[in-house]
C-alpha cells in the first residue's frame, strides 16, 4: 500500500538564529527573486522566520524559513527537530498515510498545533536521511 502524495507544500530550510537573518533572507526571495512574502505565517514561539509564497498568491508552493541553530526550542532530538531541512508534502488522506507507515514498520513523528491549534504534521526520513513532512491535503 502507498501513500497517495497531492501536490508539494514547502521547502524548509533554516538560517541564523538572528532576526536581522530574515530581513536578509526577504531582501534575497522578495526584493531579488522577485517572490512574496506571506503575512500570514503563524507565530511559531522560540522559532523566528517567514513564510515565502514560491508564485504570488499561491500559499501551497512556499519556501519555510526558519531561524534555527542546534536543536530548536521544539525539538525532542537531533533528528526530530521540525525546522530541519525537509520537503513537506499534502497527502490526499493523512490518517491512512500514518497507517501505512505503522503497517510498514516505518520509523516517523507527529507534532500536533504546532503551526496553528488544528495542525497535524507526521515527519519521516528518506533512507538518506532526508526529512519528509506529510500534511492532509486542504
Amino acid at each position: 500500500m502507498s501513500i497517495k502524495v497531492v501536490e508539494l507544500l514547502h521547502t524548509g530550510v533554516r538560517i541564523p538564529n538572528d532576526e536581522k537573518e530574515v530581513d536578509k533572507a526577504i531582501g534575497f526571495y522578495v526584493d531579488l527573486l522577485g517572490m512574496e512574502r506571506d503575512a500570514l505565517r503563524p507565530n511559531i514561539p522560540g522559532i523566528p522566520g517567514a513564510w515565502i509564497n514560491v508564485r504570488a498568491g499561491a500559499r501551497n508552493q512556499q519556501l519555510h524559513i526558519m531561524c534555527a541553530e542546534g536543536q530548536s526550542p521544539v525539538a525532542r532530538s537531533d533528528k526530530e527537530d521540525p525546522t530541519r531541512w525537509h520537503l513537506a508534502f499534502a497527502v490526499a488522506d493523512l490518517e491512512a498515510a500514518e497507517a501505512t507507515l505503522k503497517a510498514e514498520g516505518r520509523k516517523y513523528w507527529v507534532y500536533e498545533s504546532l503551526v496553528g491549534r488544528a495542525s497535524r504534521q507526521i515527519f519521516l526520513e528518506d533512507p538518506f536521511g532526508n526529512m519528509i513532512e506529510l500534511q492532509q491535503h486542504a
